[in-house]
């Protein structure tokens, strides 16, 4: 190997409890390379990033970093050396600012020996940063991180790790939050990057971004290192079947479900300045695709109508009735049931286990006389997950200790259980790998058969057009146009109603 790597991890290996995570695992990275890293959830890409990172200890194994071994005992040595990570799960502290979340830790004081921060250098130094990749004109540096939203926080989480001038960047699924826009501004800096000679670790679980980005990609499977080669040299399908280990079925499944009555009507959904006269129609049986850019108000519409955002005006109906929700409570006893797009904010408790997590939206059904019974509880969360194929020892497991793809079974585990009429999907396989995206699409698809109503909502255009019966695209809070059947339903009719076009 000599000097053309910038970073080297071979033979690394870790077990936690007996259980072994790592096998033999490697990496090289040269310099100004973009270094793609794939593999299912629970390959063990996360665990060979925190070992890179200091954040575990390996078993076996060595890291070289500029031709030196190194053993990092902490992040911060391995930022001090030069390297950083911009995690896939965000972790940024609402109450500071944006400049005080960028250099937290690297705080210039006033004077020297003094406990008083410069603030004015700080937010200087954060707007030089803002302006050199033109995010200066929505994000400012004295803005509070809890007033951002999901896309800004992880372009500033990006900006984070690009202003400790690092050798090697981790960058962990960076655009799974992002609007195309932002991916473009991020694309843009990942190019100034490697012309410094900054060597990048990619992981991903999108395929196009791989193609189009990478110099080369190593895949790991159940913690052993598989293979490593060009980009310009791989397929789609050698890289699947190198993650997988076998070969997956193609496409999408096809929805044959009879597509019966009217189950939910919105009539002239408005939230001044959000999302204004949305007017849908979902069916039984019927799975209705919503697209848009980021900020179309896909999301906030169904926020509004299971009662997490105040509306301003508008009707809902339920099988042809008039019902009012105003409160996502109101919602379940209407059966009408959201798995969020944030599942960590808004869909699990990670630190309760499967069990208590399935129950969370549904102790009205496990209840008698205000207590849970616990018998009941147990007997139907085991049932809900099991129908999932949920990869777990048992419902007691944490539900942190799940990969990506099982924690999102268990959300959909848990909005079964309120039997719902109609199940609204926000980025149901976000984060999740291959394997792992067939079964929620199979599970998709058994729901409708049973006549449940299902709203997806998808930034990725395959998924969209390979699931949905129907696509609605909205931009900038209003419907745009409806398209149905696959040949009208192209990326090309979708992209153009979503950028506001007007629909063919």
């Amino acid at each position: 190997m000599g000097g053309k790597y910038i970073l080297e991890a071979t033979g690394i290996d870790k077990a936690f409890s007996g259980v072994t995570v790592l096998k033999g695992a490697e990496l090289c990275i040269e310099p100004g390379e973009l270094h793609a890293l794939m593999g299912e959830n629970g390959a063990g890409k996360s665990t060979l990033m925190k070992i890179i990172m200091g954040i575990y200890t390996k078993d076996a194994g060595k890291v070289v970093l500029d031709g030196k071994e190194v053993e990092f005992k902490s992040a911060r040595e391995a930022l001090d050396a030069g390297i950083s990570m911009i995690h896939q799960e965000l972790s940024p502290i609402p109450e500071m600012t944006v400049a005080e979340n960028v250099f937290l830790g690297r705080e210039q004081k006033k004077i020297k020996g003094l406990p008083f921060v410069d603030k004015k250098q700080l937010n200087q130094k954060t707007q030089e940063l803002l302006v050199e990749y033109e995010l200066d004109q929505y994000i400012k540096p004295t803005m509070k991180m809890k007033n951002l939203n999901i896309a800004q926080i992880q372009m500033m989480e990006i900006i984070k790790a690009v202003s400790y001038n690092s050798k090697v960047i981790i960058m962990d699924e960076p655009t799974s939050s992002l609007s195309e826009k932002e991916t473009e501004t991020l694309f843009h800096i990942i190019d100034n990057l490697r012309a410094k000679k900054v060597g990048i670790i990619y992981i991903s679980h999108r395929m196009e971004e791989v193609f189009e980005l990478a110099d080369r990609v190593s895949v790991l499977r159940d913690g052993q290192f598989i293979g490593c080669m060009k980009v310009a040299d791989a397929s789609r399908e050698q890289l699947i079947n190198m993650m997988v280990g076998r070969e997956l079925e193609g496409g999408y499944p096809t929805n044959i479900a009879k597509k019966g009555d009217v189950v939910l009507e919105l009539k002239n959904f408005t939230r001044k300045g959000v999302f204004e006269d949305v007017n849908l129609k979902v069916r039984s049986g019927e799975i209705l695709g919503l697209a848009g850019l980021v900020g179309a108000g896909r999301s906030e519409v169904m926020r509004a109508l299971v009662g997490y955002d105040k509306l301003d005006s508008g009707e809902i109906y339920l099988e042809g009735k008039q019902i009012t929700i105003k409160h996502p409570q109101d919602a379940i006893k209407h059966h009408i049931v959201m798995a969020s797009e944030d599942r960590k904010e808004l869909g699990l408790v990670l630190c309760r286990n499967i069990k208590e997590n399935v129950s969370l939206q549904n102790f009205d059904k496990l209840s008698s006389a205000s207590f849970i019974q616990k018998p009941k509880e147990r007997k139907l969360a085991k049932e809900y997950t099991e129908k999932m194929a949920t990869k777990m020892n048992g419902i007691d497991d944490l539900v942190s200790s799940l990969s990506g793809g099982n924690q999102q079974k268990v959300v959909l585990a848990k909005c079964l259980m309120s039997e719902p009429k109609v199940l609204i999907m926000d980025e149901p396989t976000r984060g999740i790998d291959v394997g792992a995206k067939a079964a929620i699409y199979n599970i998709m698809i058994d729901l409708a058969q049973q006549g449940i109503a299902i709203i997806m909502i998808s930034s990725e255009m395959p998924e969209l057009i390979g699931m949905s019966d129907r696509i609605m695209v909205m931009a900038n809070g209003k419907v745009k146009g409806e398209l149905e059947g696959e040949e009208t339903a192209s990326q090309q009719a979708i992209m153009n109603l979503a950028f506001g076009g007007n629909e063919q």
